[in-house]
């Protein structure tokens, strides 16, 4: 099954300071039928505005995975951990046992990020950070591993039997990846692409299971980012 949610079909909320729109029921957005994705359960598309963001608040078991489009974003939190993380980069954080952080654009410009939430497989585990720099460049026409529960494969590490990729496509140019079809994998390009013959648009979400390989073909310049979880 492969099911396309059109980007002007997400739920939107525009504050001012921050425009998100939500893949998932989120906030005061709420649809039955778009509660999660398997053990995915939050996607949003945010544009947060210059030095503005989100204040110090709390959260507890989830893994979240943010994904920095344009600008950049600093992290600190509770732990003691403040970090920048910019466009194309990555950071995660396991909430855990409980973690209260903020992300503040203390830039000049507009930032853009998908910020994910992953449900976790470790409840009430020490909550913990990291971000990575993963240059787009080292990921043209190749997925790249971006987050993963597995420790040992060089990637930032999450509490959860979960994948994050990343790649870039050219215009006219294709990827193939396989998949599992017992598992749920969701896909955001930031162009038109069409997933084992199915079209997308730019930052659609594509519902992806019971497929056993992707070919992802680009009709525009695309960035991709990839989450496969159970």
């Amino acid at each position: 099954m492969i099911d396309v949610r059109k980007f002007t079909s997400l739920g939107h909320a525009d504050h001012g300071w921050l425009n998100a729109r939500h893949h998932f029921s989120f906030a005061s957005y709420h649809d039955p039928k778009r509660m999660g994705w398997g053990r995915i359960r939050v996607w949003n598309d945010d544009q947060i505005g210059p030095k503005s963001g989100f204040p110090p608040h709390p959260h507890r078991d989830m893994e979240i995975v943010t994904y920095v489009r344009t600008g950049a974003i600093t992290h600190q939190d509770s732990m003691g951990n403040k970090g920048r993380t910019g466009a194309g980069d990555v950071q995660v954080m396991s909430a855990g046992s409980g973690v209260t952080h903020a992300e503040y654009n203390l830039e000049d410009e507009a930032t853009t990020l998908f910020q994910i939430w992953i449900e976790t497989d470790q409840p009430g585990v020490e909550p913990g950070w990291g971000a990575k720099p993963f240059p787009k460049d080292s990921r043209e026409g190749a997925f790249q591993l971006l987050a993963s529960g597995n420790a040992d494969d060089g990637a930032l590490t999450i509490h959860a039997d979960a994948r994050i990729l990343g790649a870039t496509l050219k215009a006219g140019s294709s990827i193939a990846i396989e998949a599992d079809p017992q598992r749920h994998l969701y896909l955001v390009p930031s162009g038109r692409v069409r997933v084992n013959g199915v079209e997308a648009g730019p930052r659609d979400g594509i519902a992806i299971t019971g497929e056993s390989e992707l070919s992802i073909e680009a009709d525009d310049d695309a960035e991709l980012v990839l989450v496969d979880a159970r």
